[in-house]
């Protein structure tokens, strides 16, 4: 029987590429497109594929938040990420939401059949910098099991304005990243650190001296 694979992307040009390409495989065929995560989350729903085929950077709901929630409404969902960013701040995030598979888009063509065929039979395929990432996550977590220790290089980044008093837009301005990035990430940090609000996170960091000056 043949894989069902969802495509999910913002640039129709990427989708057309792999609909094309993946179309050649005799064991794959592609049941829908979607080109944003809340797009990526009906389309599951309605779809059930085997496999979802996602991007990260999509307007109106990002990848990493379209795989948590594919995977909360459906836990059985295969998903593997397939972007050009190669960081923690990427890798990170999308591994703990519940991807199964992370490969970047200038990976070799039959690379990404065999990185969706292992997701199908529930097998974890990952870049090998997705893989050093993950690894060295995996250490840093175990020298110092500390809430702190669970943010990302950008999630610090946002706790140290939130100590500083600033507002989501003035952080977007200084940080270069969209308000709705600043959201997602304060909400990220509030759930890590299990504080309830900015106040408590601020706090927090100020006790632990995280961004104290040598």
């Amino acid at each position: 029987m043949a894989i069902r694979v969802l495509l999910v992307d913002d640039h129709l040009v990427v989708l057309r590429g792999l609909r094309f390409f993946l179309n050649t495989q005799e064991d794959i065929t592609i049941i829908g497109e979607a080109e944003n995560g809340a797009e990526a989350l009906k389309a599951v729903n309605d779809l059930q594929p085997d496999v979802v085929l996602m991007d990260l950077m999509m307007p109106v709901m990002d990848g990493v938040e379209a795989t948590r929630k594919v995977k909360e409404e459906n836990p059985e969902a295969k998903v593997v990420v397939l972007t050009s960013f190669s960081d923690q701040d990427h890798v990170i995030p999308a591994l703990q939401a519940g991807a199964i598979g992370y490969q970047l888009k200038d990976v070799e063509p039959d690379l990404l059949v065999d990185t969706i065929r292992k997701a199908a039979e529930g097998e974890k395929y990952l870049h090998p910098k997705a893989t050093d990432l993950l690894l060295s996550e995996m250490t840093v977590g175990k020298e110092a099991e500390t809430p702190l220790y669970t943010l990302t290089k950008r999630e610090k980044e946002v706790l140290e304005q939130i100590t500083l008093g600033k507002s989501n837009k003035e952080i977007s301005s200084d940080l270069y990243i969209t308000e709705k990035t600043v959201k997602t990430h304060v909400s990220n940090i509030l759930s890590k650190l299990d504080v309830h609000d900015r106040t408590q996170a601020a706090i927090y960091a100020m006790k632990n001296r995280l961004f104290e000056k040598a």
